[in-house]
Formats: structure tokens, C-alpha cells, sequence
């Protein structure tokens, strides 16, 4: 690809349109919403083509390094790229916690070979990566864990149990926090991987409300977790733990469970409530706030691409995703709440004929939406980063 410098971003816009144009089959416009249906289910051969040709191409995480398959581009080419896969209704067929936390945590701390070995599979979105962090008696006191990795010479032996693993019964590979000394707290914590296909891993889903299940708890029964799987130094982990947290966060501020299909809620509103003859909505009340939360995500948006170029020159997030984090997840959770007021009760259906795909979809959003302001660090949690990290704020007596 030619080297483009700032003065050519237009010449880089022309490229990416017409490679876009040229692979990007016409079968998945505006069919984003399906990635997570993509972890369940064989992809479609179109899928397939599509994820192939982003993989290739190293678009898909466009500002990795290209010695291991990324785009090794700007931040603005990268938006770029994102504006011009909008402007035909394509999406981005890689993701994953791959790209949005271990990716981005492995290229900072971990070695050469780790790096060589797991960064191009994430890459052409090869593999599936689960993570496992929480414990029954350890979520948001996260360094309480006791999942303990005994030291037997050449590999470790692990044994304790996860909960709320997202996706663990379609990972191939699992990044996971273990006690390696008993003596101190967060200073015998290791962050490790391990294939979750190794004897002793066992996976549970966990329904949920939502209808679907994707958590689970995970049992971890003498399993063996080789030493060049350590990212990190040995009980060094809480500080590797602590770096892709804030990854993911970033990830998650823009989360939530909209509901409504994409669509405007000025839109939603025309079309369920009606309007005036003026063309407004009648009710002011319900007029106020639906205006409200679309100034609210329009400008929550420009912050969060405004924090995402600053972590780039940074590099990396800072504790400033905890407020995105927080904010982003309320906007979206509020968002899911109007959309099913507006439905009314054509967004309290569950299944059967007389809903439209989008209001299925809708509600399921709505309940699946509740869980963003507990999962990547509660709200409470966040706040507490807040008030000592930002604020500066001493702990209280």
C-alpha cells in the first residue's frame, strides 16, 4: 500500500472507498448487528469472504503494527476507514476481546514470541478469546481471587473456578488471573493464557433474561498452563489485569443494548406515536426527552472519538474510560428504556408473528442492556477510579 502522509488523506480515502467497493459483498449491508450471531453459528460464505478480506488486508485493527498482520496506519487513516465502511453499511468482521482487550495488553507487555504467536490470529479473526477474570467470591473485589497456579518446574498447575466468563463455550483460547503466592494480594496475582480445549477446563452457560447465554462459569481442574504463557512477570499480573481493564472499558463505554435497530428515536417516535399537525410528537414531556438522549449520544460520541485519538497519542487509555465507561452504558441504557416506551406494547413481545424482528430485538436489548453498568467494573467501581485517579480524592475514613 502507498505511504500516505498527512496532505494525502484524500488520496487514502480514495483507496479504502475502492476497496471497499470492491470487497465488501453487498449480501451484509447493514447486517453489523450480526457479528455476535457469527460466535454461535457457522458463518455465511459471504461472511466468511468478508472477514478473509479484512483479515488479510490488517484493516480490521488498523492501527496495530504490521509485523504481525495489523494496518500499521494513523489513527486518522483508521477513521477513515471506519467512515468509509459507514458510508455503505459495511461493519468491521473483526473484533472480539481479542481486538478490544488482550490485543492491544499483549502488544504491551508480552514477549516477542507470545506476541508472534497470538497477535496475527486476532488479526484475520482466526480465534476467539474468552477471559477470566471474576470469581465467585471475587468480582468486584477483583484481587481477592483464589484460583491458585501451583509451580511444577517447566508449567503450572491451575485449579479454581471463574464466573461470568463471556463467551467461553466458543473461545479457543483464554487469558485468566491466578494466584501465584498466597502471601500477598494483589502483588501474587499472574496473568496467564491457556487453550480451553486443555484437560480440566469445563464450561457452563449461565441463562440469562435476555433469552440468550452468553456467560458462563468455567471450572479449572488441574489444568496445566505452560510458563512462556505468562504475560508479564511472575505475580506481576494485577498490573497487566489492570492495563486491559482499561481496554476494556474503552470498548464498553459505547455498549449498552440500544434496542430499536439502529433507527433514530426521532424516527421510533413518527412512526409508533404519531404526530401533530405541526409534524411534532403531541406529548412535550416525551418530545423533551427524546431529544435530550439523542443530544446526549451525539455529544457522548464526539467525546468518545475525542478520547480515543488522545489515547492513541498517549499511548493507550487512561483512567478517563471509567467516566466514558460510565457514561456511555447510562446513555444506551436510557436509550433501550425510550425505545420500548415508544413501542409500547408492541415492545413487550417475546416471540410470534405479530412483532417485527426489530421489536423482538428491541426488548431483548432492553433486558441485555441492564448488565452494562455491572460488567467491566460495576459503576460503583468506577466511580471509586474516578474519585482517587482523577479526582484525587482521599479514600474515606
Amino acid at each position: 500500500m502507498a505511504d500516505f502522509g498527512g496532505s494525502d488523506l484524500d488520496a487514502f480515502r480514495t483507496e479504502a472507498r475502492d476497496w471497499i467497493e470492491a470487497n465488501f459483498p453487498k449480501s451484509l449491508k447493514g447486517k453489523g448487528g450480526m457479528m455476535m450471531r457469527e460466535e454461535r453459528s457457522e458463518p455465511t460464505p459471504d461472511m466468511h469472504a468478508w472477514r478473509k478480506a479484512m483479515g488479510e488486508k490488517g484493516w480490521g485493527v488498523p492501527t496495530w503494527p504490521t509485523q504481525y498482520g495489523g494496518g500499521g496506519l494513523t489513527p486518522a487513516h483508521a477513521r477513515i476507514i471506519q467512515q468509509e465502511l459507514g458510508r455503505v453499511g459495511a461493519y468491521n468482521p473483526i473484533g472480539g476481546m481479542g481486538v478490544m482487550m488482550f490485543g492491544p495488553t499483549l502488544l504491551e507487555y508480552g514477549t516477542e514470541a507470545q506476541k508472534q504467536q497470538h497477535i496475527p490470529p486476532i488479526v484475520k479473526g482466526e480465534l476467539q478469546w474468552c477471559q477470566g477474570f471474576s470469581e465467585p467470591g471475587a468480582g468486584s473485589d477483583l484481587a481477592s481471587l483464589q484460583t491458585r497456579a501451583e509451580d511444577k518446574g517447566d508449567h503450572y498447575i491451575v485449579n479454581g473456578q471463574k464466573i461470568w466468563t463471556s463467551g467461553a463455550q466458543w473461545a479457543q483460547w483464554c487469558f485468566c488471573l491466578v494466584r501465584t503466592d498466597t502471601t500477598k494480594k494483589h502483588e501474587g496475582i499472574s496473568f496467564v493464557l491457556f487453550p480451553m480445549d486443555t484437560p480440566g477446563v469445563e464450561v457452563r452457560p449461565i441463562p440469562l433474561i435476555a433469552g440468550n447465554s452468553p456467560f458462563c462459569e468455567t471450572f479449572l481442574t488441574d489444568v496445566r498452563v505452560e510458563k512462556d504463557q505468562v504475560v508479564g512477570p511472575v505475580n506481576g499480573g494485577w498490573t497487566v489485569a489492570k492495563r486491559l481493564l482499561q481496554h476494556e472499558r474503552s470498548g464498553l463505554s459505547g455498549a449498552g443494548g440500544g434496542g430499536g435497530g439502529g433507527r433514530s428515536l426521532v424516527k421510533l417516535a413518527k412512526d409508533y406515536v404519531g404526530t401533530d399537525e405541526a409534524g411534532r410528537l403531541a406529548d412535550t414531556d416525551l418530545r423533551t426527552r427524546v431529544i435530550m438522549n439523542e443530544i446526549d449520544g451525539r455529544a457522548f460520541q464526539l467525546t468518545a472519538m475525542r478520547a480515543m485519538a488522545e489515547s492513541k497519542a498517549n499511548s493507550g487509555p487512561s483512567a478517563a474510560t471509567s467516566i466514558m465507561k460510565n457514561a456511555g452504558t447510562r446513555w444506551m441504557q436510557d436509550r433501550a428504556e425510550l425505545t420500548i416506551e415508544l413501542m409500547g406494547h408492541q415492545g413487550l413481545g417475546w416471540e410470534g408473528d405479530d412483532f417485527t424482528a426489530e421489536e423482538l430485538g428491541a426488548v431483548r436489548s432492553w433486558l441485555g442492556g441492564k448488565a452494562t453498568t455491572i460488567y467491566g467494573g460495576s459503576q460503583e467501581v468506577q466511580n471509586n477510579i474516578i474519585s482517587k485517579r482523577i479526582l484525587g480524592l482521599p479514600d474515606p475514613k
